[in-house]
């Protein structure tokens, strides 16, 4: 079996962060990969949000990830029936991948929330789950977020040491979340 970890998030856009944690993780919990699951828009939510096309966010999430050995970015879920449940994605992967023990990483902060989830017990059941913390002071914590980013950008400051300079390069030449 390819033990298979699955980071599932908006990655708007990926950065450093995304990208240390997966490697520490891989490592930690001896993955043969993990990946980077980009979560779809959610069509309801598109026109109040400053979350980029799936397209734009896998651009920037594959390029980044270029030559990053054993992490990929991967837009399975957006080929699903809408909305995305992690259980559904879990299944569907497990039946398209039979060669593969998919692992779920989740941040400690949905961990919390995990038992509301849809088929919460059923995916405890099934699947080895990863809880990373998101708690400044944690071990292993990356004190990186997305959102901040973005306010950088809308701020005009740099985001040069906070994502690859392809991201960076990317973001400014196409004028993402300006």
């Amino acid at each position: 079996m390819i033990r298979t970890g699955i980071f599932g998030g908006s990655f708007n856009p990926i950065h450093n962060g995304h990208i240390s944690l997966a490697r520490q993780l891989k490592q930690r919990e001896g993955l043969d990969e993990v990946w980077l699951m980009v979560s779809p828009q959610n069509p309801l939510k598109a026109s109040s949000t400053d979350l980029l096309s799936d397209e734009a966010r896998m651009e920037m999430a594959r390029k980044a990830l270029e030559g990053v050995e054993g992490i990929i970015a991967c837009d399975y879920e957006m080929h699903l029936p809408k909305p995305s449940y992690t259980w559904n994605t879990l299944q569907a992967l497990s039946r398209d991948y039979p060669e593969r023990e998919f692992v779920l990483m989740i941040g400690g902060d949905n961990w919390q929330l995990f038992d509301k989830w849809y088929r919460a017990a059923d995916i405890k059941t099934n699947y080895q789950i990863v809880v990373y913390t998101r708690t400044p002071g944690d071990e292993g914590f990356i004190d990186i977020s997305s959102t901040e980013i973005r306010q950088r950008i809308r701020e005009h400051r740099s985001i040069r040491r906070l994502v690859p300079p392809v991201v960076a390069d990317i973001i400014k030449e196409k004028g993402y979340y300006a």
